[in-house]
């Protein structure tokens, strides 16, 4: 069977959805194509416990900041459902006793719990919210800038250039510096550059390490948590996050309805098993079931490995483009732990009865820079970590259509277990590794594993076979500083085309990808509605582009 489209998305997770969209509302006959039952890939809501089937969880991504309000104004997303609840504080309980809160919105407090393990970190928090707000303004901005075609020498590619130099003309050389500093320094050598205190310090090396495989001590860390700490949830507090309504699924299916509203097709259990490209020139796609679908204008969202070497004929594409993807870095460690609970966590340092502030933000277990690292150090030698770090949210404390009878849910994004893990299931020895990680939590907050009524992990495999997630790697490749900007996913391609007319990567291997952000999809849609008024045609080839 045959039948043809204006355009085809491949893959129906955020991004492919955020194309769909804007592509429907451009007037093209859109179909999305996703392989799994459900939309929304690692964005998504899910009830993984059959005897527990009314209870929700957020099974991967699981909180939101970065999506830019363009995208949620035009795509009328509030309208369809997209609601997101700016969480609460920063909190860690800490093994030895105490803890620390920081209130993103309370400077006051937040001195105060500063100052109980350094007056001179409290001194210097506000500086270093201003640090940042500054290299947000640089940064922030270049998040939805296409990437210039940087070393080629044709004249369009020069003039972007000159175009992105100019729109930085306002950057003053500390402030270059600063940023040169922060692409290739460790997170742990910029906090020693301004805090003393090792709780402090864990605290905010969080950010730098989520979702990559390195520790905090490893150069371009610092570059991570600046990615995660640019963004805000609509609340104006500048890396504040927050959890979507209904869960990560909740935003997937908002976005599936704006897409549906402008008139795209979305097929679930549609796996597509090739690109259909000759001389060039992408044609459409064939099917798993051996359907072919017809299309001028393909958008895909897929891993670039599963994008460009399993769906595409190596011939058909530059030898150092395959290079390139090949040697493509998506490692991760990354195991999610999603938990089921009779009741709160009520932890020593901070009693309560029932839901307190503390719940309703992240509940780390991240206690110093050197446990963090001591986890990292355990995986690269090919060891589950002895003392894994958490970042965990409870969503249900805000977000109450996901325990429609009490139970709350418990979201644990934990490092690290090996990157070879991505080859095999491992089921014991990750159930072992929950295990040491419940039972951290339980020595700040006695009774929380016994709390537990169900709980569900999933490691790097599950996410690799399940989702499509190369290495588990929930970026579609690691925010390390030779994969960022202009190299993302390969020199010469990092405006959301490809080696393939008509063929377009809205994936989150590409600038700006991590998180859920939309970017990729938006920009691919872009790319492809900007070549369409040129005449439908590449006005450059894909050697020229590398010229």
């Amino acid at each position: 069977m045959s039948s043809s489209y204006d355009a085809i998305v491949v893959g129906g997770g955020h991004n492919g959805l955020v194309s769909a969209a804007y592509l429907a509302r451009s007037g093209a006959r859109t179909l999305v194509l996703e392989s799994r039952g459900s939309l929304g890939g690692a964005a998504t809501t899910e009830a993984p416990w059959e005897d527990a089937p009314h209870l929700r969880v957020t099974r991967l991504s699981y909180v939101m900041s970065l999506m830019p309000p363009t995208i949620v104004r035009e795509l009328n997303l509030e309208r369809h459902g997209y609601k997101v609840h700016p969480m609460g504080p920063y909190y860690q309980a800490f093994p030895e006793g105490g803890s620390l809160t920081i209130y993103e919105d309370d400077p006051k407090r937040t001195h105060d719990q500063l100052a109980r393990f350094s007056k001179r970190d409290a001194d210097a928090w506000p500086k270093w919210n201003e640090w940042l707000e500054g290299i947000a303004d640089v940064m922030g901005p270049l998040l939805t800038q296409v990437p210039p075609n940087i070393g080629s020498r044709r004249p369009s590619d020069l003039l972007d250039l000159a175009k992105l130099g100019w729109s930085q003309r306002g950057m003053t050389t500390r402030m270059m510096g600063d940023v040169t500093r922060l692409l290739t320094m460790s997170i742990a050598d910029l906090l020693d550059d301004w805090f003393e205190s090792p709780q402090i310090k864990g605290a905010l090396a969080v950010n730098g390490v989520i979702g990559t495989w390195a520790g905090p001590y490893e150069p371009g860390t610092a570059y991570v948590m600046a990615h995660h700490s640019i963004g805000d949830v609509g609340d104006g507090q500048l890396g504040s996050w927050g959890y979507p309504e209904g869960g990560m699924g909740g935003v997937s299916e908002a976005i599936a309805r704006s897409a549906r509203s402008f008139g795209a097709e979305i097929r679930t259990n549609a796996g597509v098993s090739r690109v259909l490209a000759a001389g060039g020139r992408v044609r459409g796609v064939v099917l798993d079931n051996g359907d072919e679908i017809l299309a001028p204008l393909v958008v895909t969202t897929l891993h670039p490995r599963i994008a460009f070497l399993d769906h595409l004929p190596r011939h058909e594409l530059p030898d150092d483009f395959v290079g390139d993807i090949e040697h493509w870095k998506t490692r991760s460690g990354v195991v999610k732990i999603n938990l089921a609970l009779a009741e709160l966590p009520n932890f020593t340092a901070d009693p309560s009865s029932g839901q307190a502030e503390h719940h309703t933000g992240s509940v780390e277990m991240a206690p110093t820079m050197e446990y963090i690292e001591a986890a990292f150090q355990d995986a690269r030698v090919g060891k589950p970590a002895l003392m894994p770090f958490s970042d965990g949210v409870i969503p249900t404390t805000l977000d109450k259509t996901l325990n429609p009878d009490g139970t709350h849910i418990m979201s644990l994004f934990t490092q690290w277990c090996p990157a070879e893990w991505a080859d095999a299931p491992h089921t014991e020895e990750l159930d072992a590794y929950a295990d040491r990680l419940i039972e951290l939590y339980d020595q700040v907050a006695p009774g929380f594993k016994a709390s537990i009524t169900h709980r569900d992990v999933v490691g790097p495999h599950e996410m690799e076979q399940e989702y499509g997630l190369i290495g588990g790697n929930i970026f579609h490749g690691e925010l390390s500083l030779e994969q960022l900007f202009h190299m993302r996913p390969a020199p010469g391609f990092a405006d959301y085309r490809t080696p393939i007319t008509g063929l377009y990567n809205g994936s989150s291997a590409t600038h700006a990808g991590g998180g859920v952000c939309g970017i990729p999809g938006w920009q691919a849609a872009r790319a492809a509605l900007a070549d369409q008024r040129k005449g439908g045609r590449r006005l450059l080839s894909a050697l020229g582009r590398r010229g």
